[in-house]
């Protein structure tokens, strides 16, 4: 089997493509691997499809970066029946890979490229496809102002998510939208606080929205807060944190839960919301689940078995360096 990195060199603090080539020389990796480093957006996704249509060994291709970079392996890898992937976060964000036990379990070179595959869901709006969440309401609009003033001083830079939750409790605690799960209307008021549906667990960093979502049981997650005061808002928020707001008395009234294969969604002109962290303005979107759509390799040292349908648990982490 080929092995493909891709590599996101703006990603993370360092020089990964440095890190990731040094690592695999001082192992001396006996495999057929190549290192690609990536040109602008959208490149990885546009080289992992050119290459698939030229070359049909089976290939691997590695997501170097965070999960932007990753969605965009996605991308590419999809529809491809001779690729696979897998991923070594080196990003500032990597919520997907929370879901087998964080951003180490895939830190180690050698065990990633010896990982066994398994076949995992996507959900795809259009002809894009998600690997992790898709989400709106409060979470989209935070990370509308985090785009626009991550380069300003004072509020953006790693203030931005702060800024973003501050403006969000002015103007973003009642979402005008409607939301259907396989026919059934979540929310006949056609209003919410946020909204997710989810492949994986985690969004926005440390949130644990879906936290019995399995991302190969060929259905999505769709977690729906209801409007709320900011009084409430607050007093809550690390409870939705931690994923037990699923079980806390204080969220039956304002949660809507559900399994579900095909969600619609109807909003005013203007609405935003987050797929895979791409923010996209659109008012009517479907998304729908994909199962089986990928093989993707996970390492033997992941909190649970590839393949066995469970909720695996996220394990704390401390920051290591990327090469030895």
């Amino acid at each position: 089997m080929k092995h493909i990195f891709i590599i996101n060199p703006a990603a993370g603090k360092d020089n990964s493509f440095e890190n990731i080539k040094k690592i695999l020389e001082l192992k001396k990796v006996e495999v057929d691997y190549e290192l690609y480093e990536t040109q602008a957006p959208g490149d990885a996704t546009a080289y992992i499809r050119k290459y698939c249509t030229e070359h049909k060994e089976p290939v691997r291709f590695y997501a170097c970066g965070g999960d932007g970079t990753l969605n965009e392996v996605v991308n590419g890898v999809v529809g491809f029946p001779h690729a696979s992937m897998s991923c070594y976060p080196c990003g500032s964000g990597n919520d997907f890979v929370k879901y087998y036990g964080g951003k180490k379990v895939f830190w180690n070179l050698e065990e990633l490229l010896d990982a066994p595959e398994e076949y995992i869901d996507l959900m795809r709006v259009g002809n894009k496809y998600a690997i992790n969440a898709t989400h709106f309401g409060f979470d989209s609009s935070v990370a509308e102002t985090m785009m626009k003033v991550r380069r300003k001083k004072l509020i953006g830079g790693k203030n931005a998510y702060t800024t973003g939750v501050v403006v969000g409790l002015f103007k973003a605690m009642k979402n005008a939208c409607r939301v259907s799960v396989d026919g059934e209307l979540l929310n006949p008021d056609g209003n919410i606080l946020l909204c997710t549906i989810a492949n994986g667990q985690y969004v926005g960093g440390s949130f644990r929205c879906a936290p019995r979502s399995l991302d190969n049981d060929g259905l999505l997650e769709i977690c729906l807060v209801k409007p709320i005061s900011v009084l409430k808002f607050v007093s809550l928020v690390n409870v939705y944190t931690e994923g037990t707001h699923l079980d806390d008395d204080r969220f039956a009234d304002i949660l809507e839960y559900r399994r579900g294969k095909k969600i619609e969604i109807e909003a005013p002109e203007g609405f935003i919301y987050s797929f895979d962290g791409e923010l996209i303005r659109q008012n009517k979107f479907t998304v729908e689940v994909v199962p089986n759509a990928i093989r993707f390799a996970v390492p033997k040292s992941a909190v649970y078995l590839p393949g066995k349908k469970h909720v695996p648990k996220y394990v704390e982490e401390k920051e290591v360096v990327n090469v030895p």
